[in-house]
């Protein structure tokens, strides 16, 4: 965390400005065993030192000044942490077990907000819906004092494009089923993974639902779960389950965003924004979601001043409390709106290769979108034409402005396998497919950063 920029960069893999500058490896656009140093000594430093930053904790503080620490020792100005309040939780004894003739424990894990068991816990007949459709459609009451099950599942995509639907049981099924006189929720864990390693992630209740426990189960639990509710169906003895679930909800607590600058040669144009958050889930160190994507903006905006001093200035954002319901990007957006950005790009999506660039602004700014497809054509990124790119979570500013935004979108095939878990540690992060990273962010970075003109080019420009 300590070492200099000029140490860091003596000793790191250089990210060519044009592709004539490198060897190539055929598949991929890097040079065999590519390194990125300076993104990985951000990786491996906050993943280490700090570990877990659940938002709006200690651990996530310390986090922010370790950040801003390491920005101002690589040369970033006017970086700041800008606090804003947010509703505090933290996890407590999570345990459940089958009672009766197949007794045996199960592996799960709170969803964030859950709501708390007694202490002694519940015992509950647990009731099976295939999906939340079915929750849904259960009859008003039909679930009092009893535990809510929903086991669809997602399966691994290159886009990750399961996550939406799939998602829905931990995001709004608790409160369905609280809404039907629930006592507890379960859900599948919102994972593609077959590991005894359950998924956690929020959960919302609206006003006047009183938060129930929810809890993820690991698939291979889940699956254990349906087989016995199989034979229940089939006559077979009721399936009930203790459940003890203690997390605590903290009221309002502090959580922050991080920002700093590489400062570009005319300040007076609005500023390129690479975005990533910087809490994690409490049970991993969050080394795919999300420090990795901070490892990659910061070494991106300090790649592309190795080149020279960009006309525009290059602004990271680390949001704070994406995690627990964006509250981070929103706060940014609300104490920035007026502030027009330039272009936003949001790395949030672990460190799998980037095999597909999208803009907003393909048809309205052709020739911009000409250059930045010539940009990384030569790291195996396909230029998509016929894709709008939407930003991602910690972006809500350049949506709010209706500005420009580039999606450089991973490879996400495992990347649901560790999403919320305890697996979710630094050996998980492939140096090469990091660096990959940062070198086609670096491509893209450095023409939208010397770009002179409006970067929409159309009603919606952000300058």
């Amino acid at each position: 965390m300590h070492k200099s920029l000029l140490a860091l960069t003596a000793l790191s893999l250089a990210i060519p400005a044009t592709a004539d500058a490198q060897r190539y490896d055929s598949r991929y656009g890097m040079e065999p065993g590519a390194h990125d140093e300076i993104a990985w000594d951000f990786l491996e430093g906050i993943t280490t030192e700090i570990g877990p930053r659940l938002a709006g904790t200690p651990d996530e503080a310390r986090g922010r000044a370790w950040a801003m620490e390491w920005l101002r020792a690589h040369g970033f100005v006017n970086v700041v942490d800008e606090p804003f309040p947010m509703p505090g939780w933290l996890r407590g004894e999570q345990r459940a077990r089958i009672v009766g003739e197949s007794a045996q424990p199960l592996v799960l894990t709170a969803l964030g907000y859950s709501g708390a068991t007694p202490a002694a816990g519940i015992t509950a007949e647990v009731v099976h819906f295939a999906t939340i459709e079915d929750l849904r459609a259960a009859p008003a009451g039909s679930l009092a004092g009893k535990i809510a099950y929903v086991g669809h599942s997602m399966r691994a995509t290159q886009d990750g494009s399961h996550y939406g639907y799939f998602g829905s049981p931990r995001r709004q099924g608790p409160a369905i089923a609280a809404s039907k006189g629930a006592a507890g929720m379960l859900i599948r864990s919102i994972g593609s993974d077959n590991d005894r390693l359950p998924h956690t992630g929020s959960t919302t209740f609206p006003a006047g639902t009183a938060a129930i426990p929810a809890a993820a189960l690991s698939n291979p639990d889940a699956d254990q779960l349906e087989r016995l509710l199989r034979r229940a169906e089939a006559g077979g003895e009721p399936v009930r389950i203790e459940l003890v679930l203690t997390p605590r909800q903290l009221g309002e607590v502090t959580s922050g965003n991080v920002t700093g600058e590489i400062t570009g040669r005319d300040p007076s144009l609005p500023p390129v924004l690479l975005a990533c958050h910087l809490d994690s889930w409490d049970e991993g160190t969050g080394a795919i979601d999300d420090a990795s994507g901070c490892a990659i903006a910061a070494a991106t905006a300090l790649r592309v001043a190795e080149q020279g001093q960009p006309l525009r200035t290059i602004r990271v954002l680390f949001a704070g409390a994406e995690e627990n319901g964006l509250w981070g990007s929103a706060a940014y957006s609300a104490a920035h709106r007026d502030e027009p950005m330039a272009v936003g790009i949001e790395s949030d999506f672990g460190a799998g290769r980037i095999w597909r660039m999208e803009t907003n602004f393909t048809e309205g700014n052709p020739d911009l979108w000409a250059r930045l497809a010539r940009a990384v054509s030569g790291y195996g990124v396909l230029p998509a034409a016929n894709l709008v790119a939407s930003g991602g979570a910690d972006l809500n500013i350049m949506r709010d402005q209706r500005g420009a935004i580039v999606d450089l979108q991973q490879d996400g095939l495992r990347y649901f396998d560790l999403h919320h878990t305890a697996n979710d540690t630094l050996d998980k992060v492939d140096p090469a497919d990091l660096a990959q990273n940062v070198a086609v962010w670096t491509a893209v970075t450095a023409v939208l950063a010397n770009e002179a003109g409006p970067i929409m080019g159309n009603a919606a420009a952000a300058d």
